[in-house]
């Protein structure tokens, strides 16, 4: 049996993809409503394919609970937030749950962390952690960190086809852990030692953090001359070795926005480049407030209450808001503009802002600035309903006449 600990964007899809395919799993998280929630037959977030694959884990015997179970095999997929301040990784809901497996557990588990974490961090704080509850690595506890590597709105795919690392102290358990993976993970699976697999997973998101960032400050230096931005991206990625990533309103999700700053907190002096790109994009709600701005006074937009922010969530298609541009933006609106935006995503059902709107008529309605901060489908097949609205469109998705862009 094994116990997934953790039930939240990564641990549920992960738990319901090894019961669907034949392992027997215990999934337990400490919130009470969300294993309620999962015990009546429902899923605590949207995703394509996640309630088909909750049925057939139903099917395959999985349980959830509060409770943690005396088993062999742990898998470990809490969040690991980080510091902002410092910039370092926050491994406290790591070493909650391992404290509470290691009253548990019996000799000779595997422990596998599937949560991010920054280089060093399991021989920093897990490992002290096992030692001072009196078990040895390596007999008593056996260490692996198999890090994930999905994205929202793409996870059930991606579990079964995208490759996998594997880092483990000894080569047998990495491999005994890989078949476990191999169960249905159709990807290569890569087995090496902990800290390099600690390191890929961070270095991956913080390789896309830069690319971004690229396109994120050459947007901004044509912007600053009136060039398209755009187009020149267009031309330049003809080329056959250069792939421009598409500029935006900011980064949002747990992982581009996050990881790359734990190389930040742990190699100050030496993580340069990183440093300024996170900065890049972490200015990127500035820069379209100040877009904002520039577009009232150009439009003599009179009633400033009348803006409206199309999109909540840090991505397309997802109900996923965790550190979304929007967010982001609204944080700092006051301090640029002194009135409140107005806000609507059909993924967000719940309040979790002021002047939030759940009807997208409504919301049109009552705004004469419409500034896309989302590419969901429902705006791309509504295009026509924006026309006689100023739009300020920062996902480059609007080619109505009068458009502006980034």
């Amino acid at each position: 049996m094994i116990n997934v600990i953790g039930l939240g964007y990564i641990g549920l899809p992960t738990a319901l993809m090894m019961a669907a395919h034949g392992l027997e799993i215990v999934g337990t998280d400490y919130n009470t409503e969300l294993i309620k929630t999962l015990n009546s037959g429902r899923t605590t977030f949207k995703e394509d394919g996640l309630d088909e694959l909750f049925i057939n884990a139903v099917k395959g015997g999985i349980r959830f609970t509060n409770e943690y179970q005396i088993t062999d095999t742990y898998i470990i997929s809490v969040p690991t937030p980080y510091d902002k301040f410092s910039k370092k990784v926050d491994v406290c809901y790591v070493i909650s749950a391992l404290e509470s497996i290691m009253q548990v557990c019996p000799k000779g588990a595997v422990v596998i962390i599937e949560s991010t974490v920054s280089p060093g961090t399991i021989d920093k704080y897990v490992r002290p952690t096992i030692e001072r509850n009196g078990f040895k690595i390596g007999e008593d506890i056996h260490l692996v960190h198999a890090p994930e590597r999905i994205i929202p709105g793409n996870m059930i795919y991606e579990l079964v086809y995208n490759n996998r690392t594997i880092g483990a102290d000894k080569p047998e358990v990495g491999e005994m852990v890989k078949e476990l993976y191999a169960s249905f993970c159709k990807g290569d699976i890569i087995v090496t030692d902990i800290r390099t697999a600690e390191m890929t997973k961070v270095v991956e998101n913080t390789f896309r953090a830069v690319n971004i960032a690229f396109a994120n400050e050459l947007a901004k230096i044509c912007r600053h001359d009136g060039m398209d931005v755009y187009e020149i991206i267009r031309i330049c990625n003809m080329h056959p070795r250069v792939n421009i990533l598409q500029p935006g309103p900011g980064v949002g999700g747990h992982c581009i926005s996050v990881d790359p700053w734990f190389l930040v907190g742990d190699y100050p002096s030496l993580a340069n480049v990183i440093d300024e790109s996170m900065k890049t994009n972490d200015g990127m709600p500035d820069f379209v407030l100040n877009r904002i701005y520039e577009i009232i006074k150009k439009e003599n937009l009179s009633d400033v209450s009348r803006i409206g922010l199309y999109g909540l969530s840090y991505k397309e298609n997802v109900d996923d808001f965790r550190e979304s541009p929007t967010l982001q933006l609204l944080e700092c609106q006051e301090r640029h503009l002194g009135f409140s935006l107005k806000v609507y995503d059909p993924f967000i059902k719940d309040d979790i802002v002021s002047n939030q709107y759940h009807d997208f008529d409504s919301f049109l309605a009552d705004v004469d600035l419409v500034v896309i901060m989302v590419g969901h489908d429902e705006i791309k097949n509504n295009l026509n309903k924006l026309c006689g609205k100023v739009i300020f469109d920062t996902r480059n998705i609007c080619d109505l006449p009068g458009t502006y862009k980034l």
